[in-house]
């Protein structure tokens, strides 16, 4: 007997007619010889009318009083579906997050869970009822009712999922799937079939909106297979599960994230320590960086921009500032109207050509690229934000997203494929008990490992064209070289030229030195230099946007140690920093001592 977890949104239990829906979808399940847990969010906007309504009554509401506001509004949607279900003609029972035993620290609003029993449900379950359980909350140990921020009700349900050790998590929505990119602006997007946690992941956390990244986080972690699916059809949806060698793609999809603001500190001190003072300030005040970029220093003196959401932005000017204040150099740029345009793909690991492929994709449509910053599956630019839908239209159509299959770069080549290796061979209570074990540790800063590499070089191409085509010429040439790249740093242009650093294997310098020349030789003034030997240093983990205090413990770290920045670049699930050689190996075992990894 398969055990399934449902989870409906709101839009899907918003009236009497889709609460009913909800339940023959639930009822359908169990008579087809499953257990069923159901989980419900509130319905409709009953929970932006609770916020409205907390409004009038005071501006300053309390948060210990808003969690118990809102978690009414889970209340009533189970209350309703365990109804529906009955008059179906099948037992169920509806259960709070306290009557479950969800178990969270005390965080109002944002809490996280540190426990979940499963001696009610599993109970009920062998009882044969449906368990309709209230996401979106639970209990702290001084018994507060807590909620878990947005996107709580996909958290809850692939918690539950895991604890319990679910065949699968159907996760019930108003569209058909997860798709290449958003279906509203690009009509040509297509529903994907089948995508890894780390590609969706990417996505969700880069803005494709499909489900909240932490309820992808417990996914990930405890290999709970999920299914995002059509509320208002049969449509099977899209399976989110490991990456397998059959199933991978090179591209999988674009995101957007359009209220981006961009905040630069330049000519800052060049030394240990100036990384982790800046870092410190903006954990400090809680705002998610993202997209961090410092490229190579001159005479002293360096430039670092990262993006935060745009209604962070005052108050990461504040912050900045007084970074610049404890400094005693250097000041503080912004630019609000800009977006991000990524390209997430776990094939880019193994191919060389998707970033000569997205730039020329973007020189073609006449886009100009502010910044850049990559991952092992991720390439992401900034873009003046009046050009962003015409940047996700195009790389959409360079890669070829429309057609069924995967689609190679025209550039480049694929040396090799990479598999996932097997499933767990654990028993379902041996799992139950480790779940429970470390949901606290999966809740707190999750570092899963710390890598040293040695053996990539740098090159810099200093006082290039700040024009469009230009990071396509290079990136092609080099793909051509059938040369791998790993980190690409571009920081805000200056007096129209930029500059443009990245790191390739150690053994394809001579060559890729070689393609540069040729292809830099036209623009005249651009400088090219390389560093041979450097140490690169990477914190990897899911969700460490979502966990703001890791990039200020990672240069804390390396302040402590003595260690000087060189290069930093950042994606949703990995922190790189390039360094030199003579300190990798003491700025490694600094990290190690740090994340315990």
């Amino acid at each position: 007997m398969a055990l399934i977890v449902q989870k409906f949104g709101g839009t899907s239990v918003a009236d009497a007619r889709k609460i009913l829906a909800a339940a023959g979808r639930a009822v359908a399940t169990k008579r087809a010889g499953n257990q069923v847990v159901v989980v419900v969010s509130a319905r409709g906007l009953k929970t932006d009318e609770l916020i409205e309504l907390a409004a009038e009554v005071t501006d300053n509401p309390p948060p210990r009083e808003m969690d118990m506001l809102l978690s009414t509004g889970e209340q009533e949607s189970v209350a309703l579906l365990a109804m529906a279900i009955q008059k179906l003609g099948e037992p169920a029972i509806s259960l709070t997050g306290y009557q479950i035993g969800i178990v969270t620290d005390s965080t109002f609003t944002k809490a996280r869970i540190q426990s979940i029993s499963t001696e009610r449900m599993r109970k009920a379950l062998d009882e044969g009822k449906i368990v309709i359980a209230a996401g979106f909350q639970g209990i702290d140990r001084d018994f507060n009712i807590t909620t878990l921020g947005r996107g709580g009700s996909d958290t809850t349900a692939t918690a539950l999922a895991a604890v319990l050790q679910a065949d699968e998590c159907e996760i019930y929505t108003d569209v058909e799937g997860v798709f290449t990119t958003d279906p509203r602006k690009v009509k040509s997007a297509r529903k994907i079939d089948r995508i890894s946690y780390d590609d969706i992941l990417e996505l969700a956390s880069l803005g494709a909106g499909v489900m909240h990244s932490r309820s992808i986080e417990f996914a990930k972690k405890y290999r709970v297979p999920l299914r995002v699916r059509p509320s208002y059809s049969d449509g099977v949806g899209t399976l989110i599960a490991p990456e397998s060698e059959e199933h991978t793609t090179v591209i999988t999809g674009v995101a957007l994230v359009r209220d981006a603001a961009r905040v630069s500190l330049q000519n800052i001190p060049d030394r240990p320590g100036t990384m982790s003072l800046i870092f410190s300030k903006m954990a400090a005040r809680k705002i998610p960086i993202d997209m961090v970029v410092q490229d190579v220093a001159t005479a002293g003196l360096a430039d670092v921009s990262f993006t935060v959401p745009q209604e962070d932005l005052a108050e990461t000017l504040t912050a900045a500032q007084a970074a610049i204040d404890e400094l005693g150099a250097g000041t503080v740029q912004h630019g609000t109207n800009v977006s991000k345009v990524s390209v997430v793909g776990g094939g880019m690991r193994t191919h060389t050509g998707v970033a000569g492929q997205m730039f020329q994709s973007l020189a073609d449509a006449g886009v100009s690229i502010g910044m850049i910053t990559t991952s092992e599956i991720k390439i992401s630019v900034l873009v003046d934000r009046n050009q962003a839908d015409a940047a996700v239209l195009a790389v959409h159509d360079g890669f070829k997203l429309n057609e069924a299959g995967s689609k190679k770069p025209s550039v480049g080549f694929t040396p090799r494929t990479q598999g996932n290796g097997s499933k767990s061979g654990r028993s379902r209570d041996e799992i139950e008990r480790d779940v429970v074990a470390r949901l606290q540790a999966m809740e707190d800063i999750v570092v899963s490992e710390v890598q040293l590499d040695p053996d990539q070089a740098r090159v810099t191409i200093r006082n290039l064209p700040d024009v469009p085509g230009v990071a396509a010429h290079v990136f092609t040439a080099v793909a051509e070289g059938q040369i791998m790249v790993d980190m690409i740093v571009q920081d805000v242009g200056q007096g129209g030229l930029a500059n443009l650093s990245f790191t390739v294997p150690r053994s394809d310098l001579d060559q890729c030195l070689l393609l540069l020349r040729e292809v830099t030789e036209p623009w005249a003034g651009a400088e090219l230099s390389f560093e041979k030997q450097i140490a690169k240093l990477s914190v990897m983990g899911i969700g460490l946007r979502s966990h703001t205090g890791v990039g200020e413990k990672m240069f804390r770290a390396l302040a402590d140690a003595g260690v000087n920045v060189q290069l930093i670049n950042t994606s949703e699930i990995r922190m790189s920093a390039i360094v030199a050689p003579s300190d990798g190996q003491r700025a490694y075992d600094s990290l190690i001592r740090m994340f315990r990894a």
